[in-house]
């Protein structure tokens, strides 16, 4: 991967036009940004309506997701490098995708009054040393101006990875997986995570902030599974 120094794109490494931006114009414009035209509640793919059939059927606890690029490439590689390589330089990056993506539907979707990161099990953030969701919400808090409640929610199961499971194992994996003492009454709040796949983890959370008095939750995260691409090859980046 080419270092992120503000003189070379991120992906190609190239200098000319590229002024304070971590990618040139061709890489940024190739980038997978999420179609236009999805559901306004879980975000997949839609056309001739607004809310897709699942979220009618079974809304979600969440009332909306907002996400900035589909996950795929290179956006699953910079994700891996953060999450896995230990490259927290990328959560700016990444922050700042999703934070241009807020701003462009701002005077649709109001602010929320705070953003709560994904937590991880005390246990798995001993493992890796951080929590990728609190440090991108970190920079995203920062860029929009919306307070950051760091602690409002605990993890306290330390379940298998969602990954590794079907779509129907995953809201059975992850049920009692949160609790909160935060009271919430009245408040509007952002979930912040990395990728939604099925959104189990963002629906369990999102009940749990319900409970503790929230009236409006968002899901916000950085890149959004498609239909089709729940284990999407990764693409290695050195460094």
């Amino acid at each position: 991967m080419q270092a992120l120094f503000k003189s070379d794109c991120l992906l190609c490494g190239d200098t000319t036009n590229l002024g304070s931006e971590d990618f040139c114009s061709p890489c940024r414009r190739s980038l997978p940004y999420l179609a236009p035209d999805h559901c306004n509640v879980c975000a997949v793919p839609l056309t001739g309506s607004s809310i897709c059939g699942a979220c009618l059927a079974k809304p979600p606890a969440f009332d909306h997701c907002v996400a900035s690029l589909e996950y795929a490439f290179p956006i699953d590689a910079l994700l891996h490098a953060l999450k896995y390589r230990a490259n927290l330089a990328l959560s700016r990056v990444l922050a700042d995708l999703l934070v241009a993506r807020i701003k462009s539907i701002i005077d649709a979707v109001a602010l929320p009054d705070f953003i709560v990161p994904m937590p991880l099990h005390p246990t798995r953030l001993q493992e890796r040393g951080f929590n990728q969701a609190l440090e991108i919400a970190r920079r995203v808090s920062k860029s929009t101006g919306v307070p950051l409640l760091p602690d409002a929610c605990q993890r306290i199961r330390d379940t298998p990875s969602q990954t590794r499971l079907a779509w129907k194992a995953r809201e059975q994996n992850i049920r009692g997986a949160f609790t909160s003492k935060a009271d919430l009454s009245g408040k509007r709040i952002a979930v912040l995570d990395d990728v939604m796949t099925t959104g189990a983890s963002l629906n369990e959370l999102a009940k749990i902030l319900r409970r503790r008095g929230a009236t409006h939750v968002a899901a916000w995260v950085v890149a959004r599974t498609l239909p089709g691409g729940l284990s999407p090859p990764l693409h290695n980046f050195s460094g």
